[in-house]
């Protein structure tokens, strides 16, 4: 098959123009400036940031046989735009469509769009999230991914093209940035981390794996359409994360059993009281339709995950 990628040199979009590569697909790589991509790849600068210029069709795309699509404006910690919801929405919204359109236009017949958990919300309604559970997004970035899908849907079902939207949870792997690089810092530097009793369970997603899940959508022979969740099925509590990467280290992780409660106190205190709740409180997604309907499952643990991790992360370390 042929497939565009969208975001192609993101931290998500590398692993899958390989994974793509190595199980024999053709790929263009749709990025805004150019760049190293994959031996094998074909690159394709778009000028613009919400993908009208291909919604016109100049540059073309086509024809391609499934779009993936990665590009997008991310979750922003501390946003200093006048209006975040308007500014996610003109990439993750207009954007999205956009490309949809481009796709439609250069034959493709389906479409995989990289939505996230947060377009369900910051918590989880006591067990973990399904694919047809009601979504509650409350920040600008969760609002934004979650009108992009139903208009997408709309879109699929309007021109008749499938549109799988894939939500996952925190990825991580090779490369990792964020909070989760932050962590990993602080471990190998034997930092006491204030999270020993912290037993709130968090889904998560081993780039690879995700990566191996769009590339199981975007080209499976028969039809795709809908939400579906991807996840290592392995849902850590925050301590067992901390411990986990701290084996991949060889760096023992440094806990120190403080209660959930001081902590939310502390969060009030110094206000970072979502911050705080995020870190405590559980987030886990099951992802029962990919394993029933397509057969897949992780082909890497979670330990096989954190070990690569760790590797690159000491890679960097001594460059």
């Amino acid at each position: 098959m042929q497939i565009a990628v969208s975001g192609a040199n993101g931290f998500v979009g590398r692993a899958l123009c390989r994974v793509l590569l190595d199980a024999g697909h053709g790929v263009t790589a749709l990025v805004r400036r150019p760049s190293s991509v994959a031996k094998g790849v074909s690159e394709l600068v778009i000028p613009d940031d919400h993908f009208a210029s291909i919604a016109r069709g100049n540059p073309a795309i086509g024809p391609i046989d499934a779009f993936v699509h990665l590009a997008a404006r991310v979750h922003v910690m501390q946003d200093g735009a006048a209006d975040p919801l308007a500014e996610y929405r003109a990439v993750n919204v207009k954007g999205t469509l956009d490309a949809a359109s481009a796709a439609f236009q250069a034959g493709a017949r389906r479409f995989v769009f990289v939505s996230s958990v947060k377009a369900l919300g910051e918590g989880e309604p006591g067990r973990p999230w399904r694919e047809d559970d009601e979504p509650a997004p409350t920040d600008p970035y969760g609002i934004s991914k979650f009108e992009a899908e139903q208009a997408l849907l709309a879109f699929g079902q309007k021109h008749g093209m499938e549109v799988a939207v894939v939500r996952p949870p925190l990825v991580y792997g090779p490369g990792v940035r964020a909070n989760f690089l932050g962590l990993m810092r602080a471990i190998a530097r034997g930092v006491p981390l204030p999270i020993g009793s912290v037993d709130a369970r968090r889904s998560m997603v081993y780039v690879d794996n995700l990566a191996d899940a769009l590339r199981a959508l975007a080209t499976a022979s028969r039809p795709v359409h809908g939400v579906y969740h991807a996840t290592d099925d392995d849902d850590l509590t925050v301590a067992g994360m901390a411990r986990a990467i701290g084996v991949a280290l060889g760096r023992p992780a440094r806990l120190i059993p403080v209660p959930v409660g001081l902590l939310r106190g502390l969060g009030s205190v110094t206000g970072k009281v979502a911050q705080v709740d995020r870190l405590t409180s559980p987030l886990r997604m099951s992802a029962v339709r990919l394993h029933e309907e397509l057969g897949w499952t992780p082909p890497w643990t979670v330990a096989q995950g954190l070990a690569a991790t760790a590797h690159a992360f000491y890679a960097e370390q001594t460059q």
